[in-house]
């Protein structure tokens, strides 16, 4: 029998992920918050992987919690996620995928791009989505991931941001109000520039936001937690003093 592959949060994603991994031959074993995780970690002290899939607010407590025995074998798939999510939890590097299919309640998952995967667990990934149908390939460095990362973060900010002023789908945000989607867009790359520590190359990643526009054109801009969103970036450019101005107004008008 294969080894099995923990899954701490089955919520749509993760059921996902879950049904590709037992397609492949995995036991799968779901943590669920009632659950004792240190408890688990001692009856599985060996898992193929541990797949973390609770949602953004919670990732980092969730890190934190991650036991010992189980640090090395993280696969991470969060919105909103930087190399500083594992860093500040003094993780080694984990296998993250930046997942660009959408799973809602009562619906087939939907798909955008196809998703980026790096780390060492990364083929185990891509054969679990293949089981389901869900394209994706194999990134080759961390500075590729790290591209992919903001850029995954760029798409969700911009839209969802943006998306509290102009409603609409991402291809009318491109074509009817591209004042306010650059205007967010260069506001949430300087929130990301911070984050990472360095410059990002804005031409590369605009052309990689509109990309994925392209992948989905009538997707939604505003999803119910583009509040929430408003809310992290504002309290990351307020500890950085950026000014960020176009996220400040329209936290001014819609929150």
């Amino acid at each position: 029998m294969k080894n099995t592959v923990v899954v701490i949060g089955m919520g749509e994603l993760g059921s996902v992920f879950a049904r590709g991994f037992l397609r492949l031959g995995h036991p799968v074993q779901a943590i669920t918050r009632a659950m004792d995780i240190n408890s688990m970690a001692s009856e599985i002290p060996n898992p193929e992987a541990i797949l973390v899939s609770v949602g953004e607010a919670d990732i980092a407590q969730t890190l934190q919690s991650i036991p010992a025995n189980w640090q090395d074998n993280l696969i991470l798939l969060q919105n909103e996620l930087l190399p500083r999510d594992w860093q500040v939890a003094n993780l080694p590097t984990p296998t993250v995928i930046s997942v660009w299919f959408e799973k809602k309640k009562g619906m087939d998952s939907k798909v955008v791009m196809p998703s980026p995967i790096f780390g060492k667990h990364a083929k185990l990934v891509f054969n679990a989505l293949a089981q389901v149908d869900l394209p994706s390939f194999i990134v080759d460095s961390e500075e590729e991931l790290l591209f992919e990362l903001v850029r995954k973060n760029l798409y969700i900010l911009t839209t969802n941001i943006a998306g509290l002023e102009t409603g609409g789908t991402v291809s009318q945000l491109a074509e009817n109000h591209a004042d306010v989607m650059k205007a967010v867009a260069e506001d949430v790359l300087d929130i990301q520039d911070f984050i990472t520590g360095r410059s990002n190359n804005r031409e590369e990643l605009m052309q990689g936001l509109l990309e994925a526009f392209n992948g989905d054109p009538e997707h939604g801009c505003m999803g119910r937690s583009a509040p929430a969103r408003l809310k992290r970036a504002l309290a990351i450019a307020d500890k950085a003093n950026l000014q960020v101005s176009k996220l400040r107004q329209i936290a001014q008008d819609k929150l």
